[in-house]
Parts: structure tokens; sequence; C-alpha cells
């Protein structure tokens, strides 16, 4: 919990009790690359909330039968000002960046992306797997650290065990375990909980913290509301207690969490600016340094933003256009 001394401005709401005001967040399908394409539920960013603390964008997807979706085939694509989280529930999927990192993501073990200023990666299910299953998060780089160097970590946190409990704490700080993985992005928070049939997982947390939990694999209660499966529940800041409850079956849910932003940002395809101009920008220089457009003579005196990749892989995805509307800001 905060010391409430070093935050004055920091009222408590609910000093003890879970917050009621619970906002549910709920998800809507969207194909993914690929001839047969695999369909994933979205529920960040939505037209009436883009963030959850830094948190931008959840992807949930599976359990999918690798056979008949044609599993994960994202193929070299690039990111600006934002990193990625790969956490798996089932599966492998092979990951490689231009930042010379090649690496597997395994389940209960975190995978993050620091894009920083630029980077471009691919990500394809192993041919072993046969069941797919997990979630992608984004969270967006403060204006501090957003144009910093491209990273790579990777962290397999230990379990916390309670009554009834089983947690692994990704990023932040929970249940008395803390991730070492730098995020480059003050005050987060990222963790899976797996609750026994009928338990509940009261949490000490954060008040100046908005958190959000995914309810994963089926419904569960969020303090007082009841989160349909896939759902997302929204908790604003202001209580330092939060309640997770379990009905007949075990549970699975992921928790986010972080301060607001308070920064107003543009998300557009895969990447997070300030303005429109920055996402034209990025957008041009993308295509220019893959060569799938005619680069600018002026680019001659920049350095890359989008790096190299190894041979003989899959083609890169070419940007789709523009909206011919100018892209707005969003809190």
């Amino acid at each position: 919990m905060t010391n409430l001394d070093t935050h004055p401005e920091l009222e408590v709401l609910d000093h003890g009790q879970p917050c009621t005001a619970i906002e549910i967040l709920e998800p809507r399908l969207v194909p993914l690359g690929g001839v047969r394409e695999m369909t994933v539920y979205r529920t960040l960013p939505q037209r009436q909330r883009s963030l959850v603390g830094a948190w931008c964008f959840l992807d949930h997807y599976g359990p999918d039968d690798v056979s008949v979706t044609g599993g994960m085939e994202m193929p070299r694509h690039p990111h600006t000002g934002l990193a990625t989280v790969s956490w798996l529930f089932s599966g492998r999927v092979e990951h490689l960046d231009s930042g010379g990192n090649a690496a597997s993501v395994v389940p209960g073990e975190l995978n993050l992306m620091i894009a920083g200023r630029g980077i471009t990666h691919q990500e394809i299910s192993d041919p072993e797997t046969r069941t797919l299953h997990g979630v992608q998060l984004w969270y967006a780089l403060p204006d501090e650290t957003r144009f910093s160097d491209n990273a790579f970590a990777h962290y397999a946190p230990e379990p916390v065990t309670l009554p009834g409990v089983r947690a692994r704490v990704f990023l932040g700080t929970l249940l008395g375990s803390t991730s070492p993985v730098d995020t480059r992005t003050p005050d987060l928070l990222g963790a899976e909980l797996v609750l026994a049939p009928g338990a509940s997982a009261r949490l000490t947390v954060r008040p100046d913290f908005e958190h959000a939990v995914l309810a994963e694999n089926t419904e569960v209660t969020v303090n007082s509301s009841i989160t349909a499966q896939r759902s997302l529940a929204y908790i604003p800041p202001g209580s330092d207690t939060l309640v997770i409850t379990a009905a007949d079956t075990e549970a699975r849910v992921i928790l986010l969490g972080g301060v607001p932003l308070g920064e107003r940002i543009v998300m557009w395809w895969n990447f997070v600016g300030r303005d429109h101009d920055e996402i034209a920008e990025y957008r041009r220089r993308y295509q220019a340094e893959l060569g799938l457009a005619a680069p600018d003579p002026s680019d001659a005196d920049k350095p890359a933003l989008f790096g190299e990749f190894p041979p003989n892989q899959l083609p890169p995805l070419p940007a789709p256009l523009l909206p011919n509307a100018r892209l707005v800001p969003r809190e």
C-alpha cells in the first residue's frame, strides 16, 4: 500500500473496503492475420476507456485448436512508444525482433519488448503447438522514455500461494512478490491469479492506482460486480482493497494496474504517439525503411527507426492507409 505521507493529495475513499464503482468493459471480436485468421477478444482500448494506468491494449485469445485456426502468424511489423507483454496459458510462440532478440514465449513466463523510438518484430506459434491460449498486452511509455532505445526482457515469476489462491506477479508488486523487470514506466502492475472454486482473493492495493481485472476462463465477482468470462472490470483509484471471488469452478484472472498516465495519446495500428503528425511520420518511415514505399531523400541523414531483421523470414506487413480524418489524442 502507498505511504499516504508521500501522496498528500490522495484521498482513500474506502479504506479497507472494496470500491463498488465498477465499470464492465465487454470484449469485441477482432480477426488477426493469416489465411484462416485467429480471432481475439479485445477489451482495451474501448470508445469509453482508452487506458488503465499506462495499459492501452488487451487482446485475449484461445484456447484455440491450432489445426483449425492455423495458430498465430504475425509477420514482421513495427511498434513505437509502447511496450508489449506476451503471456501464455498454453502453447508456445517464437519471438524475433530487430533489436537482435530471439526468444520463446511459454506459459507462465513474461516476455517484455520495449519498443522505445522504434522496433519491428514477428510472433509465430511453434509448429508443435496444438492449443494456443494467452493474452497480448501493451502499455504506453510516458513522454520521458518513449524515445529511448528498444529493449527486451524475460522473467519467470515464482508463484505466490495463499489459501485458495495462486498468483504470478510479472510486473510490479503484489502479495509481497516484486518483479525485477524495468518497465521504463513508473508504477505499473501485471499479475495472473488462479482461484480455487469458491475462493476469494482479498488484495491490498495501491489507492493511487486504477485497476482492471480480466475474467479469463469463467465468470468472477470483482468486489460486488459479476464479471462475465472475457470481460474486463475497471476499478477507479481511491480504494486500497480489491476482492476477486470465484464461483463454483476454478477461475483465472489477469490483474492490471497503474497510476493514471496523465498524458493524451494517439494509438493507431501498432504505433503510439501524441498527435496525428507523429503517427503519419512513423508510418511513412516504416514503409520507406522496409522498402514498402519510396524513401524520402531527407531520411538519408536520419538514424533508422525500425532496424535490421534476420534474412529468410516472412514478408513484412505493410502499414494500412491512414484514415481521412485526423487522429485525435485520447486519455
